[in-house]
């Protein structure tokens, strides 16, 4: 098998998304033993995006595990920077989650806010806890000048 190929602009949005991650796999000064390797697929598996921390020194022998680890398990490299590897690869049971851009969450967000009624729950008075009745929320009252207008 070969590793997978993203695009320029997919690498970046993975890359950004690993940023806050923490390492999920060490690779010890024995390399890239069978069960590493094993444990790097399920950790695959399970996250789709991980990162991989390598104890040695020798950079030559981390690309090497870098490259085999993205052939051997079907992966698709992200990034490696120092000492830290970040892999990807697609989960097959948990589908992809699509981000919207920052409008569109914006538009949404305002339409949310709108379908609220007039009457809908602000919260309960600390000092009313006896009758736990919630609070609602006043109705505005139309301004005199504009239900004359029209």
């Amino acid at each position: 098998m070969t590793a997978l190929s993203l695009t320029p602009a997919q690498r970046k949005a993975y890359r950004a998304q690993a940023h806050a991650l923490n390492p999920v796999v060490m690779i010890g000064n024995e390399g890239l033993t069978a069960a590493v390797r094993k444990e790097i697929d399920r950790a695959l598996s399970s996250h789709g995006l991980i990162k991989i921390r390598v104890l040695g020194d020798d950079r030559d022998a981390r690309i090497a595990m870098y490259e085999s680890i993205c052939d051997d398990l079907n992966a698709a490299p992200i990034q490696h920077i120092g000492k830290l590897l970040v892999v990807w690869r697609p989960v097959a049971s948990k589908p992809e989650r699509i981000v919207p851009s920052k409008k569109v969450a914006r538009a949404y967000q305002t339409a949310r806010t709108n379908q609220r009624g007039s009457g809908s729950r602000v919260g309960f008075k600390k000092a009313a806890v006896a009758s736990s009745k919630p609070k609602r929320r006043k109705t505005r009252l139309a301004s005199p000048k504009k239900a004359a207008l029209g």
